[in-house]
């Protein structure tokens, strides 16, 4: 396999999909003259064309409520924002249109559109760019939410999403697009709702997604030096979620914990602790723990966003109390 950045990952994943069906397009802020905010859709104007390759106003309102017009009319749009902060002015069109029209149409109009751009944190932009939304949309019957920690993900899961016949948020992480990983050159999708166990383990299980991933997945090198052995289990896909995956990890670690950007309250980490103690609390030998963002907007000191952020030091502390070892 090659190895590429994760913007070229789903650069590819977008091309191929647009060279294989000539309904699909895409549409956003700086996508085409300037090849793309982050560089995403970097010399897609030149092969697409401006029709398919489309520059918006700034108004994520209007462009996105004409991407679900375009869907519900026989397109497969994809609506890129600049960055899910942006992506509250178009939330009406998104929760009231995108998601419910299938269903309100007593199934006349699927809305096969995919909504792609980054979320999260991404250094000091402050608390009105910083901020997570998955389980916001993950909360909303009608919407399949996805957020991918690596390339070879990011772009077998966009081809799962583009050719999906409803809805999809695809969140990305800004600090990612530079990242580098191996991808297959050959054709492949991954589908949606199956989480991936990244790392084996025998202690204790632990739950991320998104660019969480890297610190989950440095977190169980630590503790290998502890002598404790971590299971990582990389969700991928936040609605729906791999339940299945997580519970059957936690009968054989008998411990969770679940790291998350997200502020702690309502969060998808809440959620799969409940559906823990609710389908494996026998199996359970320590109350479940979540790492997640302080309850506060992201500050911008950059001393003030490491102690707002999940780390490596606080995911540790929290498996080691969920083992019941001496807080270090």
């Amino acid at each position: 396999m090659r190895t590429i950045q994760f913007r070229e990952a789903l650069r590819e994943a977008m091309s191929e999909e647009m060279r294989r069906d000539p309904s699909i397009f895409l549409m956003g802020e700086e996508v085409a003259e300037y090849n793309g905010a982050y560089k995403v859709s970097q010399g897609m104007l030149d092969e697409f064309g401006p029709e398919r390759i489309i520059d918006t106003p700034i108004a994520e309102l209007g462009f996105a409520g004409i991407g679900i017009g375009a869907a519900m009319n026989g397109l497969r749009p994809i609506v890129e924002f600049m960055t899910f902060n942006f992506s509250l002015v178009a939330i009406d069109q998104v929760i009231n249109s995108a998601a419910k029209m299938m269903s309100m149409s007593g199934g006349q109009y699927r809305v096969p559109i995919v909504f792609r751009g980054p979320t999260g944190s991404a250094g000091m932009l402050s608390s009105q760019h910083s901020q997570n939304f998955e389980n916001w949309y993950a909360n909303c019957p009608g919407l399949k939410v996805v957020v991918p920690s690596n390339p070879a993900d990011a772009k077998g899961l966009l081809k799962s999403a583009i050719r999906d016949e409803d809805p999809v948020i695809f969140m990305e992480s800004e600090q990612m697009y530079g990242d580098k990983g191996e991808v297959p050159e050959e054709e492949y999708i991954i589908p949606i709702g199956v989480a991936d166990v990244k790392r084996p383990g025998t202690d204790v299980t632990l739950v991320s997604f998104g660019k969480m991933m890297k610190v989950v997945l440095a977190a169980a090198e630590e503790l290998q030096k502890e002598n404790i052995s971590a299971e990582v289990i990389d969700l991928r896909t936040v609605r729906p979620i791999d339940y299945k995956t997580i519970t059957e990890s936690v009968k054989k670690t008998n411990r969770l914990v679940v790291i998350e950007e997200a502020w702690p309250l309502a969060s998808i980490s809440s959620e799969i602790a409940f559906n823990v103690q609710h389908n494996a609390f026998d199996y359970l030998d320590a109350p479940v723990k979540r790492v997640t963002c302080r309850d506060v907007p992201l500050p911008y000191a950059p001393t003030l966003i490491e102690a707002s952020l999940p780390n490596i030091e606080r995911t540790v502390k929290a498996v080691q109390s969920v083992m019941y070892r001496k807080v270090s």
